[in-house]
């Protein structure tokens, strides 16, 4: 039976909140919703969708590093924005990320996120065997 083993780097951004980076289980790694913090401030990165969305996948990318996975490995993935006219924007940035059979994705309107985040993305990937 697997074990429960939680992921922390600090490569990405500190939770905002009690919870995990990320949790692995088998071979499958649940990466929380991240936001657009930068690590070393622990605030929202300036420069609008486009730098928040990278950064929100710079951090995505860091957690599933220390796993030992990479964004190709990623399955689901789900995406909450504040203004989906900015959708577009984001998406360029997105597929900048997930290049190779992206995963399956949904993205939500919501009214606001933590940390007066304007993105957060979270995303489920799985050991390739």
């Amino acid at each position: 039976m697997p074990k429960k083993e939680v992921i922390q780097t600090d490569k990405a951004a500190a939770p905002v909140g009690p919870y995990s980076q990320a949790i692995r289980y088998g071979d499958t790694v649940y990466v929380a919703g991240e936001k657009g913090i930068d690590p070393a401030t622990g605030t929202i990165v300036e420069g609008g969708i486009v730098a928040e969305t990278r950064q929100t996948l710079d951090n995505v990318q860091a957690i599933l590093g220390e796993a030992g996975l990479s964004m190709d490995d990623a399955v689901r993935s789900v995406v909450y924005m504040t203004d989906l006219n900015e959708f577009g924007t984001m998406n360029e940035v997105y597929a900048e990320y997930f290049k190779v059979q992206p995963p399956p994705r949904t993205t939500l309107g919501v009214t606001s996120l933590p940390a007066g985040a304007h993105v957060e993305i979270e995303v489920t990937a799985v050991r390739q065997s």
